[in-house]
Parts: structure tokens; sequence; C-alpha cells
């Protein structure tokens, strides 16, 4: 009898077969002798690690990148970000497109599950504008980075194309891995190797759908779609709130901006401020940060950037909307308005599901760390948050721990990346629709501040329920 695989029916199962198998993939390349310095290969668990950090575009390392991989290593690390930050769909899209010029249906339905496309007829131009897109923004970025790495820190021009591709690769995919054992901090006080990987990150952060629009509607701000004026107006608030936020409380610690002059100090600032958008470079030691910044960042990375892009979190828009539900909810308002445009019941449960799953994974996460390890309540929240917000950040803690709380954590760059309920979605055992709906009950719910409805009876020792 010929054992039959189970079909990917639904798009996001393919998608989350097409992440698993990039990552499989990246880890056989990388667990080869020729990908490692010295003798012998990587082991299991650094290869596996490695490339779920790479293809997640997190930034998270078991292993110093350039001490420990070989140009070839780090070239495949570099090849699973990219394909990573396209995504996987769009990435198996575009080979198609090279191939035979045409999409099949089932690879626009794939495709338009990964790049939140809203209809079947633009996957075709998304596609295509995704790549165009991001490789003109990598590709200023790394001619800014090569002609400063080579003038002012005597790189030869092969080693500073090099290393001008790879941080602009990295940092466009919000990745955050670096050819630096420390990674950035040599050059926290350099505006021209800082402020173009920050600017490069934002940009990735902000979302294809954001980006073309931008192209296409720029000097039209009154014509944006309700998505990128959400997305530019949280990104503004969280940006400016973020940096100002690391840097109060940073000025004075003498183990990170202390040090600094003001011009410096301020720059730094502004570096770690953007970071937090899922992107994991650092330029002043996070684990010399104060607690408060830590939280801070927490916050902040768990939000991260907009969503149909590079960056990782709940999204911006996820947070915003929950914001807006909360504002009419106070006031007393029936409809959830944002920027004179009323907001769909259906987003509103999905944000509320988004949050909650998220909310869940990373609680969880943290009590497992710090039950199976000796780390604190704030170092377990950071690592728990960066993972799952695909960030990249840590306080040092990733490489020393048990395996077992490494695969914890390679579970939590899986699902933050391709995000919990595309996840859900794949593992869903049913994709039936209801055809029918329950009666309607309305429990009370919290502290009750408004005049109970009619059709309600509170139970109590003396008064049976109707």
């Amino acid at each position: 009898m010929t054992r039959r695989w189970p079909r990917l029916r639904h798009p996001a199962q393919v998608v989350v077969a097409g992440f698993a198998t990039a990552i499989a993939a990246g880890a056989g390349l990388l667990m080869l002798p020729v990908a490692k310095a010295g003798s012998g290969g990587a082991s299991a668990m650094e290869a596996l690690f490695t490339s779920t950090s790479a293809v997640c575009v997190t930034g998270l390392i078991v292993v110093d990148t350039p001490g420990y991989w070989t140009g070839f290593g780090q070239a495949v690390i570099l090849a699973l970000i990219q394909v990573g930050g396209f995504g996987i769909m769009t990435f198996a899209s575009l080979l198609v497109l090279l191939v035979s010029h045409r999409i099949g249906l089932k690879a626009r339905l794939t495709a338009a599950a990964e790049t939140k496309t809203l209809g079947l007829g633009d996957v075709r131009s998304v596609v295509t504008g995704v790549v165009k897109v991001s490789l003109l923004l990598e590709a200023v970025t790394a001619l800014v980075l090569a002609l400063r790495f080579a003038t002012a820190y005597d790189e030869s021009w092969p080693r500073a194309v090099w290393l001008g591709v790879f941080h602009a690769v990295s940092a466009f995919n919000n990745a955050g891995f670096a050819l630096y054992s420390d990674s950035l901090m040599g050059f926290v006080t350099d505006p021209w190797i800082c402020l173009p990987i920050a600017l490069a990150v934002i940009a990735g952060g902000l979302g294809f759908p954001v980006l073309f629009e931008l192209r296409r509607r720029w000097h039209r701000p009154w014509a944006w779609s309700l998505h990128t004026k959400i997305v530019l107006w949280a990104s503004g608030v969280f940006l400016i709130g973020g940096s100002a936020f690391i840097t109060t409380i940073e000025w004075s610690n003498p183990a990170t901006l202390g040090p600094l002059g003001a011009p410096g100090k301020l720059l730094a600032g502004f570096f770690q401020g953007v970071m937090p958008r899922t992107a994991g470079f650092n330029s002043i030691d996070t684990s010399q940060m104060n607690p408060a910044s830590w939280l801070g960042t927490d916050v902040l990375m768990f939000i991260g950037g907009a969503s149909a892009g590079t960056a990782g979190g709940i999204k911006v828009t996820t947070f915003a909307v929950l914001f807006f539900v909360i504002y009419a909810e106070i006031r007393g308002e029936g409809a959830v308005n944002i920027f004179h445009r009323r907001l769909h019941g259906d987003l509103q449960r999905q944000a509320l599901t988004v949050v909650l799953l998220s909310v869940a994974a990373v609680a969880i996460s943290t009590v497992t760390f710090m039950v199976f390890s000796d780390h604190s309540l704030d170092q377990s929240l950071f690592e728990a948050t960066s993972a799952f917000a695909t960030v990249g950040l840590s306080t040092g803690i990733t490489a020393d721990l048990h395996p077992g709380l490494q695969l914890l954590l390679i579970a939590l760059m899986f699902v933050g990346r391709l995000g919990p309920i595309t996840v859900a979605s794949a593992l869903a055992l049913r994709s039936r629709v209801r055809l029918y709906d329950l009666p309607e009950e309305r429990p009370v719910i919290g502290v009750i501040s408004r005049p109970i409805p009619a059709d309600i009876t509170i139970a109590g020792p003396n008064r049976p329920s109707r």
C-alpha cells in the first residue's frame, strides 16, 4: 500500500511548511565543515538555532558570527536573511516568475497570505515590487556603509563592500546579525554607520504596503490609506518616545551612555530607540542597561513594527486598533473610528486575538525560563520577548542557556515571525465555518459602571437567577 503524504490545503499551512523547509535547508548548509572556522562542523543545535534566527530575521545567536563562521557560513546566513525578509512564498513566486513569467492560482493564494495582499490580481506586482524596493534600499545603504568602512576604517575595498552589503541586508530585513563580535558598539558615535543602518531598519519596519503607497502618493497625504496613516503615526510616536525614554534613563549610566559626550549620547539613544523595532543591533552594552530600560525595551519590542514587512512583534497597527477600541469604549461610542474611518468588527477581534495569544506565548516562556534556569525575571522576560518579537537584542544569556530552553527560543522565533494566528490556522484540525448562530446572552464584564440591561438578572443568595 502506497503511503500518501498529507496535503497542505490552507495557504497558512503552505507558508508554515515553506519557512520550516528553509530553516531545515539552512541548518544543513551550516552543518557543513566548510561553513565553520576551524576543524569539524557546527553542531545540530548551533546550526538549527542560527538558521532559524536568520530565516526569521531575529538576530539572536549562540555562537560568535564573525569568529565561528567562515565566509561561506556568513554568506549562507546572509542568503537566509534575504529569503526570510522577502518571505518564503514571495521568494518562491519570484522564482516562478523568472522561469515561466506567470504565477498560478495556488502560488497567488500563498503569496497573498504571506504578503497580506488584498486581492489576487495584484500579487504579481506586489512580488516584483517587494524585490525592487528591497534591493534598491539595501544597495543605497550598502554603498554608504562601504564608503565609510573603506575611507574611515582602512578596510580594503572587497572587505568594505562585504561589510556594507551584509549589514545593509541585515538592517533592512530587521535581522540584527553583525560581522563584529560586539555588534556595532565600536561605532557608537559614528553617524555615518549608525544613521544609515537605523534608517534602513525604519524603512524595513514600515512594511511594503506603506513604502509602495509613499512612493506613489508621498505628496498627497490626504489620500493615504488608513493603514499608512496608522503606521506612520504610531511609528513616529514610538520612535520618538522610545529614543527619548532610553536616552533619559541611560544618560548617566557609566556602563552605557555615561562616558559619551552629549552628541554621542543623543546618537546612541536614538539608535537604541530604533532597534527594538525588531532589528537587534546594539551600539551600547545591552546587558549593562538599567532594568527600567529593559522593561521599556520589552514594551517596544513586543509592539514591533508594521505588518507586511520585515518587522516582528504584534505590529503597531494591532496596538493602535486596540488603543482606539479602548478609547471608544471609554467615551461610550458604539463604533470605533480612526482618522474619520469606521473600523470593522472583525479587525477588532483579530487584534484582540493576536495580543492575547502573544501575551500568552511570552508569559509562558518567561515562566519556563525562570523555572529551568537561574536567570531573573528581567532577563527571562527580555529574552522571551526578544525572540518572539524577532528582535535579537539580548542580555547575554542566550548562548549559556540549556539546549531545551534554546529550543524554546527557536519555537518563539518561528511563531513570532509567522504570527500566532498563521501558525494556529495551519495547525487547526478543521477549517469548516459554522452555518448557524447560537442563542445570544450577555455576561457582566468587569466593574458595573453602566445601567444593567433589563434582560439581565444578577443572581444572589436570596435571588435565584432567571
